[in-house]
């Protein structure tokens, strides 16, 4: 039986951190177990400074399985009531309405909570898990939740990404905590204090020297921690697998990066109409397909990819796989190509069925597996069939095998396309990643 002492020191100092601090944030590595850290913290302010009605903002899936299913882990938080307020609008409001400590409410909701509740906001405790989720301050989500700040004497961000862009992401979310005090009343104040833009307004990079005063205005409200400075996690072993097209198609994908225009094998022509939509189909084209139309049909323009996905899958027999992919048209080729595969989907059985070594091939959208779920005991490698622009899903993503409980070496191999957008992805990732690792370093707990 797991007790209150088996909790890591580390642990038990952002437990510690949340009570002082009470309106604070935790940036925690995945696998630091921050959603037991914050239930333990949520057990002693109930007890000891008497808050009343929880509420925990998490993504869906998160929302559904992680939080309550911690709190019966755990012989220490074993009493607290936790009541899933997910689903249709007559199973959250019977949800609310239940005699309960933790309410856990999916994002995609706050608006509708807020809305119900209007002036009588009954929460004196609020937890959102995943903030980077709340990064767009011109979000609805994000309006929602500030209209019920002062009615919040807790109030407790958690994530592992706190900037996945850049330190522009860290406004909003620090807004939450302390109405704009730390980093100004607005985004656009901030902005102009800490950043320059562009000729065009578009791209804000930190002045010089700015990344340090942000780093130390935010050290009394947030701190950050490392899962390598406290924990003995297995190797990473990452590779990329620069894949060659066919002379033919690779002039073709030059072509169309050149022209904006691409002709399909079936004669048909599909044209980028501005530079996002085309650095969107270059994307496609490297995984081997193309969107003929707004209804989601689709073109297979090589197998490049699927080859080398089918060999990799040969030279590691009895492995089970992870696969991350993008499109819907890069799923159905996967499916067609692996039949045995399964998709990770909504219904927990699949998670406990991969967990028990019974899925070979699990096929993943980063954004449904980014955060919260436990997959470490089923498998140890994983293959990015497409590439993906978010630092916040490709970290999260890798971390749902590399993280605590992982008793193998994990292989993160990324299927690249030689010439193609794929090497600029993986370029910009570890920009961000640079940025990123500087303000979580700069965060960490002194002594």
């Amino acid at each position: 039986m797991l007790t209150r002492a088996d909790l890591h020191d580390y642990q038990l100092r952002g437990v510690s951190f949340i009570i002082n601090k009470r309106r604070c944030g935790l940036f925690l590595d995945m696998g630091l177990g921050k959603t037991t850290t914050t239930l333990t913290a949520i057990s002693d302010v109930i007890d000891g400074f008497g808050a009343k009605k929880v509420l925990v903002i998490a993504p869906l899936r998160v929302a559904n399985t992680v939080w309550a299913q911690e709190a019966k882990r755990w012989s220490h938080l074993k009493h607290l009531k936790v009541s899933i307020c997910t689903g249709p609008e007559k199973s959250r409001i019977r949800a609310l309405s239940s005699d309960a400590d933790v309410y856990v409410i999916n994002r995609e909701n706050v608006v509708w909570l807020v809305d119900l509740y209007r002036d009588r906001w009954p929460f004196d405790f609020v937890v959102v898990d995943e903030s980077s989720s709340f990064k767009d301050s011109s979000s609805k989500r994000f309006k929602a939740l500030r209209k019920i700040l002062p009615r919040t004497e807790h109030f407790v961000i958690l994530t592992g990404t706190p900037s996945p862009n850049g330190l522009i992401d860290i406004w909003s979310q620090i807004y939450l905590l302390d109405f704009g005090m730390t980093l100004g009343r607005t985004m656009s104040a901030y902005k102009q204090r800490f950043f320059e833009s562009d000729y065009m307004g578009y791209k804000w990079a930190p002045k010089d020297g700015a990344a340090d005063k942000i780093h130390g205005l935010l050290t009394p409200r947030v701190i950050s921690m490392s899962a390598a400075d406290y924990l003995e996690l297995p190797d990473r072993i990452d590779i990329t697998l620069n894949l060659d097209l066919p002379d033919k198609v690779m002039k073709e994908y030059l072509d169309f990066e050149q022209t904006l225009l691409a002709e399909l094998p079936e004669g048909e022509v599909v044209e980028a109409i501005n530079a996002a939509v085309l650095a969107n189909k270059l994307l496609q084209f490297c995984n081997g397909s193309l969107y003929t139309d707004s209804l989601g049909n689709w073109s297979e323009l090589h197998t490049v990819k699927l080859d080398a996905l089918a060999d990799l899958i040969e030279e590691n027999s009895g492995e089970n796989i992870l696969v991350a992919y993008n499109f819907k048209a890069d799923l159905a080729r996967l499916q067609k190509r692996f039949p045995h595969a399964r998709v990770l989907d909504k219904d927990p059985q699949t998670v406990e069925d991969w967990n028990a070594g019974e899925i070979p091939l699990l096929l993943a959208h980063p954004a449904s597996a980014g955060h919260g779920l436990n997959l470490q005991r089923g498998g140890s490698m994983i293959i990015w069939f497409s590439m993906n622009w978010s630092l916040e899903l490709d970290q999260q993503f890798n971390a749902r095998l590399h993280r605590q409980g992982q008793d193998k070496p994990v292989r993160i191999i990324r299927l690249a396309i030689s010439g193609g957008i794929d090497q600029r992805v993986l370029s910009v990732l570890a920009d961000k990643n640079a940025g990123q690792s500087a303000l979580l370093a700069a965060l960490k707990p002194k002594g």
